[in-house]
């Protein structure tokens, strides 16, 4: 049912897709600019997935849920109604403090329902839901597009709501009940976070995976647009090459590498991830670009579940919103980091070199997460 909340949350996803265009077509801003409005996201999301964290050990994981969603809703379709540069800024803030709560709650209640040996395919699972979700939103929303942006707005924002009352009606408390596994203790941290010095280096790790991955939601668009000259419904369809991927091949795929090193998949995964934009400027037809995103797609169908996991499995119980808060923070600070840096280097070197770019750090992050091998497995997906 976790899961089917995000199906129906995650069909409406289209705003954010289309949003670099909405705002170079519509209202005429430069890339650096629309980069910019995506960061104000981030820098909520920041506040948002740590304080949602948080507030995941406080109020419980599905009250936390229920309230981003509601408030989500409504905030998508009052920014679909606004035209000035900084309320869409402030607003844009706002929702991502509201929206990105709902992510560090919803990975507690997934690890909080699956035990240990589960959790990789309860979180493939659950992103099987968002991406079977996504696979409809885009390719509708490249089609709204082409009719009126604003029905894109609408759109999220109702399916927001609709989310957040299925999850009214079938989570009458406000946590998921405890069941009878524990985690051993091989798995349970004895320091704090911030001394827990294996976890902070998975973060910075994830930190620039965010960064590769965010130029999905800024620059990605608008370099199909304007050099492989796709309009928004081709764009959309692009997309879908992704999540229709991830909807077919992502949990059997973790369910084939579940006794893998864990952070060797992730390892391979960050490479696949870079190498999979740096491909891009070599082509510029539709199924070059369809090719590029399964390369990439492949790299986050290795990372980003197995990631997920990782940190599940290695915090405790007791603290486990903090683990994911913190988690999500990190891919917070990439949306924040990751439009700003993208966009600039898009405007002042070229796409070539952002691309590219890409497939370096892509190159650096696979001998990153293959260093930690050398640390104790305790992290290590069961």
């Amino acid at each position: 049912m976790l899961s089917v909340v995000e199906f129906v949350n995650r069909s409406g996803t289209m705003v954010f897709f289309f949003m670099t265009l909405y705002l170079t077509q519509s209202f005429h801003y430069t890339p650096t600019q629309a980069g910019q409005v995506i960061s104000a996201y981030g820098i909520g999301a920041l506040l948002g997935s740590y304080a949602g964290g948080k507030l995941t050990d406080v109020l419980g994981a599905y009250n936390v849920q229920k309230l981003s969603l509601a408030i989500t809703g409504f905030t998508f379709i009052l920014l679909g109604q606004l035209k000035s540069y900084w309320w869409i800024t402030a607003v844009m803030f706002f929702m991502g403090v509201c929206s990105e709560a709902l992510q560090p709650a919803n990975a507690t209640a997934m690890s909080q329902v699956c035990p240990p040996a589960l959790r990789t395919k309860g979180f493939a699972l659950n992103r099987l839901a968002i991406n079977l979700g996504v696979s409809i939103g885009p390719v509708v929303g490249g089609y709204l597009a082409l009719i009126d942006y604003g029905l894109l707005f609408w759109i999220d924002g109702l399916t927001c709501l609709l989310a957040a009352g299925i999850f009214i009606l079938f989570f009458k408390t406000s946590r998921p009940a405890q069941e009878s596994h524990v985690d051993s203790p091989v798995n349970t941290p004895t320091q704090s976070v911030w001394r827990d010095f294996y976890f902070l280096k998975v973060l910075v790790f994830t930190f620039f995976v965010g960064i590769i991955f965010v130029q999905v939601f800024n620059t990605f668009p608008l370099f199909f647009r304007t050099v492989y000259h796709l309009k928004e419904n081709r764009i959309g369809l692009l997309i879908a090459v992704n999540t229709v991927m991830i909807v077919l091949f992502e949990m059997l795929l973790m369910d084939a590498l579940k006794k893998r090193s864990a952070v060797k998949v992730i390892a391979s995964g960050a490479l696949l991830l870079g190498v999979g934009f740096a491909l891009m400027p070599l082509g510029s037809t539709f199924l070059f670009g369809c090719f590029t995103v399964a390369v990439w797609t492949m790299g986050e169908m290795l990372s980003m579940p197995s990631l997920a996991a990782l940190v599940a499995n290695h915090s405790d119980d007791a603290v486990r919103g903090k683990y994911m808060g913190l988690f999500s923070f990190a891919f917070s600070l990439s949306l924040v980091v990751g439009p700003l840096l993208g966009a600039k280097i898009y405007d002042s070197l070229g796409s070539g070199t952002l691309w590219f770019g890409c497939g370096v750090a892509g190159i650096i992050l696979w001998r990153g997460f293959s260093s930690l091998e050398k640390v104790k497995a305790k992290s290590a997906i069961r």
